[in-house]
């Protein structure tokens, strides 16, 4: 039975999603998996987080881009003080740890301008690959049944959800998730922890919706949603609990 798997927000976390994979006996040959977005920030790992992503889609997989993701695209490609500042208060700081091969307690040494200098160096000078990926993941993907998308559909866009603004994509919260949609396809989510939908850190499912993200990088768990024509079944890995 062909299985679709979906992980969100992962956030740095690669063990935690290498494990959740070999839990879930994830084989790209009969698998569809795909990756909604949110890869660095917070977590220990961003750089090799992204690696492993990129090998992924490179077999088969499909990633979608998250709001962190294009934070840190904008942060090389453009640096603006609201993007550093952004960067910084969304745990950015462990990204540049992630990228320079320093610690954290390392960066934290440095003024918020030295951190910048050097990382957006290290990300065009080294890193260009990850960039352009990031930068030009997709927005969303559908099926017949189910519409996969990193933060949502703003309800003022429903009826014609493709034209919505690429923000809200992938920041939109409440709006989203506070109403029912309308629209024919079940909507699979990140962005919005699941424990600020319905208290736990396990898969949030509603008639119209399911909200995935697992907080892993808040040290809760990374969940992960089997989707086949029978139904759906949850896999989750603790924070902290990786290969």
């Amino acid at each position: 039975m062909r299985r679709t798997i979906v992980i969100s927000d992962i956030h740095g976390c690669v063990d935690e999603l290498n494990e959740l994979l070999s839990r879930m006996k994830y084989d790209n040959r009969r698998d569809r998996l795909l990756l909604i977005g949110d890869y660095v920030d917070r977590g220990p790992k961003s750089c090799e987080t992204v690696d492993r992503v990129m090998q992924l889609v490179g077999e088969g997989a499909v990633a979608l881009r998250g709001n962190h993701d294009q934070r840190l695209v904008d942060l090389a490609l453009r640096g603006d003080d609201e993007t550093v500042h952004k960067f910084f208060d969304h745990g950015g700081t462990s990204t540049a740890a992630s990228y320079l091969g320093e610690s954290v307690n390392r960066i934290e040494d440095e003024s918020a301008e030295q951190i910048v200098l050097r990382l957006r160096n290290v990300l065009n000078d080294q890193y260009g690959s990850h960039i352009s990926f990031l930068r030009d993941l997709p927005l969303y993907i559908e099926d017949e049944k189910h519409l996969f998308v990193h933060a949502g559909i703003h309800p003022d866009y429903v009826h014609r959800w493709r034209e919505q603004p690429e923000r809200e994509f992938m920041y939109v919260k409440e709006p989203f998730w506070g109403r029912r949609t309308g629209l024919s396809q079940k909507v699979v989510f990140g962005h919005t922890r699941a424990v600020e939908l319905h208290g736990r850190p396990s898969v949030w499912f509603s008639d119209d919706k399911i909200g995935i993200d697992g907080g892993c990088a808040y040290g809760q768990q990374l969940n992960g949603l089997e989707i086949t024509d029978s139904g759906y079944a949850v896999w989750s890995v603790p924070a902290g609990h990786g290969k």
